[in-house]
């Protein structure tokens, strides 16, 4: 089945298992972490396709022999639903061909306009991405936040380890639009708050560019929030700062000054990757004559719990009628509409 590419995958397996076996293979521990990730993966989907055809075939062959056997029709007829759920779920799959979509993401979330409302907005947000990397069985670390004044927060970063975790999330980036009635208001009166979501892949390196150590500035601050004594009474939170650009990325998860360090190189180096891969696409655009939009963010989704109760996908139109449910981080259909919207 050509669909599933299984010849491709198979090849790509047996590169890798060839690089797993060198003598050095795990000197650079992190490389070696992702090559085994990688190789888990397609091992998994190999699998997956193979087992999905061969119940493909019996159900074929079952199909030809069952002429006037109710009893055996019914038995195919249970059986579609979830082959045809399988299928979908590989074909979902197919939709990742970006560079980078089976890459771990950085996930970064701003409070906008609305004032306390906001910031509690955005650590709903918060919740309901931990809520979906859970659902996925990824692994989702808050790397830095910052408090609101009286609840939520101004702003925070995630580092989610997944398969495809980027090419999912990608889903997610641009502005979210909450209604309710704010529990913060003496009056009870209806609320619109804005966050904006964005969202990088984790990369190894910039291309072509060279990170000078002598550009970076290197802060080091006591870290807020969760994390016990320790956090607070040390300096073990990091910011740097690559001063050409004014881009900067901070941590303050980890209980090391130098794992913080580390941490906040990895987000600094996906935000420059993603500065030079827009003005890339900036200078072929102004090449080929074409203007191009200069904004903060497009209204993605609203979520609205009063005066009624819906999630609408602006991009796709896709609806739920159930936010409470949506708000706990199931979001799978709404990314699957998008990528499949974005693929037609």
């Amino acid at each position: 089945m050509t669909v599933f590419d299984l010849l491709e995958k198979n090849k790509r397996i047996q590169e890798l298992e060839k690089q797993t076996k060198r003598k050095n293979f795990w000197q650079d521990a992190e490389t070696a972490k992702k090559i085994m990730q990688e190789l888990e993966t397609l091992r998994n989907e190999s699998r997956e396709a193979n087992e999905l055809e061969a119940e493909i075939t019996n159900l074929w062959e079952m199909a030809q022999i069952a002429g006037d056997d109710d009893e055996l029709k019914e038995e195919i007829l249970k059986k579609l639903p979830e082959i045809k759920n399988k299928v979908e779920k590989i074909e979902i799959r197919k939709l990742f061909q970006g560079k980078y979509d089976r890459r771990n993401a950085i996930l970064f979330i701003h409070s906008g306009t609305g004032g306390t409302d906001a910031q509690d907005w955005a650590e709903m947000l918060l919740r309901m991405y931990l809520r979906y990397a859970e659902r996925k069985k990824w692994k989702a670390k808050i790397v830095s936040s910052t408090r609101g004044q009286e609840a939520g927060i101004k702003s925070a970063t995630i580092e989610i380890d997944g398969i495809s975790a980027y090419g999912h999330l990608k889903a997610e980036a641009g502005v979210h639009r909450l209604v309710r009635l704010s529990p913060f208001n003496s009056n009870n009166l209806r609320q619109t708050s804005f966050a904006l979501v964005e969202i990088l892949p984790e990369i190894d390196k910039i291309e072509n560019v060279e990170i000078n150590p002598a550009d970076l500035r290197i802060d080091t601050f006591r870290a807020g929030g969760a994390g016990g004594q320790h956090v607070n009474k040390t300096s073990s939170a990091v910011r740097i700062t690559h001063i050409p650009t004014g881009l900067s990325s901070s941590s303050q998860s980890e209980r090391s000054q130098l794992q913080n360090r580390e941490q906040a190189m990895k987000i600094l180096k996906a935000k420059l990757n993603q500065k030079n891969l827009k003005e890339q696409e900036d200078k072929e655009k102004k090449l080929k004559g074409k203007h191009a939009e200069v904004q903060w963010g497009s209204q993605i989704r609203s979520y609205i719990l009063h005066p009624y109760k819906l999630v609408k996908d602006h991009r796709t139109k896709f609806e739920s009628k159930n936010p409470n449910e949506v708000l706990e981080g199931k979001i799978e259909d709404f990314i699957e509409a998008y990528l499949k919207n974005v693929n037609d």
